[in-house]
């Protein structure tokens, strides 16, 4: 059995290389995963839950946590054992702290990056003229200059224990949260605009899996970040490197802009970009909220359908969205409300209940119980069967549809070791076939 061994390098040319095609068979193979996790049984599968022990902890003193996660599908074992650095808990103050007042104190300086061109030649050019106003606050949460990637490696065997696969940890976790959020964003009908929250590894890859997917029906990508600098490197990378020229030149008009809190107009901004999104792409490990509450529950912003996938925070303190944004999507509705809001489910989507119940932030101080989630992969069933009895000419699940393609919909997720066995077996076996990595025989 010959071992394929995949440095970050490795995987980063692989994952570049990859079509559309590649890419969507690789998120049809991951959902079908999440779906025998949240359905199947120790019978008829090995990705149900029961095969997919918890993950351990272990802090060290150097302010990083070891995480060792191991996992299973029908046809291979494994565990990511994976490093990162840690967040450090808010003072309880017993009342969680306010997104305005931490950038109250941003200086007045407007930005001009309106004036921008529409389809600049590089990321220097189109934002030679804005204006920075630095401010000296911190923040709570690890600084936007500071790497959360995950420093580790994967290991991967058959189900009869012979290892095939060794492969690093940084690119393929980023790769593979990026993937499971972006599976009911490839189904949204409208996502002309997104915001994304985060400059680091992650929101790159939200990004870049958005323009693969739905790249046509993009016009505007908002790139939120505490971080101006961080942000600037990620927008020159995606505006000059060789690797996004398909992507950029693939829609002459789509255009991208920097918001950070460095800017003395942060607040309107802010507001404006969150309101006129329709998707919004939360990547960060803070333990406040990225933006005030009302800027989602008011009157004005439940009129517009958005989908909110917040995949940054994964501990009780770590938290991306208000809790007041997931209290009012599980509310009930009584339709006594004399304005135009978008659908609402009534749930919280996650990727494992039990692991959004146990180390979700958002999730527990919301004070949510288990009934107002619901899996992904329970929930693609019931659309899968919803949309086969449209094809025989019933009316399916017309309210279920209309929720996911145009409602507001909330996507919780803070990662399962199945995610990276099943995106790493599918690597291997692409890097294999195209050459990629390097091969130990007889291993």
């Amino acid at each position: 059995m010959p071992l394929t061994v995949l440095s970050d390098s490795d995987i980063h040319s692989l994952l570049y290389s990859l079509s559309r095609d590649d890419v969507v068979n690789l998120q049809e193979n991951l959902a079908e995963a999440l779906h025998e996790y949240s359905t199947g049984t120790q019978e008829t599968t090995g990705c149900c839950q029961s095969n997919q022990p918890q993950r351990i902890a272990i802090p060290a003193t150097n302010k990083q946590t070891t995480l060792f996660m191991p996992a299973s599908t029908s046809t291979s074992r494994g565990m990511k054992i994976a490093t990162l650095a840690t967040t450090r808990e808010p003072n309880r103050s017993g009342s969680l702290p306010s997104i305005t007042s931490t950038i109250s104190h941003a200086s007045t300086a407007s930005s001009n990056s309106a004036n921008s061109p529409k389809t600049p030649l590089t990321a220097e050019s189109s934002l030679s003229n804005l204006s920075i106003s630095t401010s000296n606050r911190t923040d709570p949460s690890i600084t936007s200059s500071q790497s959360t990637s995950p420093v580790g490696s994967l290991t991967l065997l058959t189900a009869s224990g012979k290892p095939y696969g060794f492969l690093a940890a940084s690119e393929l976790t980023a790769f593979r949260t990026a993937l499971t959020a972006t599976i009911i964003f490839n189904r949204r009908s409208n996502v002309h605009t997104i915001a994304v929250f985060g400059a680091g590894a992650q929101a790159l890859w939200h990004i870049r899996l958005a323009l693969i997917l739905r790249g046509k029906d993009i016009h505007h990508i908002h790139i939120i970040n505490r971080n101006f600098e961080r942000a600037r490197q990620l927008m020159t990378n995606i505006y000059t490197s060789k690797e996004w020229e398909g992507l950029r030149n693939a829609n002459d008009k789509l255009d991208f802009s920097i918001v950070s809190n460095e800017y003395g107009e942060y607040n309107r901004l802010l507001k404006e970009h969150v309101r006129k999104s329709d998707a919004i792409f939360c990547c960060t490990p803070s333990t406040t909220p990225l933006f005030p509450a009302e800027h989602l529950t008011s009157t004005e912003g439940r009129k517009k359908g958005r989908y909110v996938s917040a995949i940054g925070s994964y501990r009780h303190h770590m938290i991306e969205l208000h809790p007041d944004i997931l209290r009012q999507a599980v509310a009930a509705d009584h339709k006594h409300h004399h304005h135009k809001h978008a659908d609402k489910g009534g749930v919280i989507v996650v990727d494992s209940l039990d692991a959004c119940m146990k180390e979700a932030g958002e999730v527990q101080q919301a004070g949510l119980n288990a009934e107002q989630l619901v899996e992904i992969g329970e929930l693609l069933m019931v659309k899968k069967a919803a949309m086969q009895e449209i094809e025989r000419g019933g009316p399916g699940e017309v309210g279920l549809k209309k929720w996911l393609q145009a409602g507001n919909v909330i996507f919780k997720c803070v990662g399962l070791g199945l995610m990276d066995i099943c995106v790493g077996e599918d690597l291997v076996m692409l890097a294999r076939e195209m050459g990629f990595g390097t091969t130990v025989e007889g291993f």
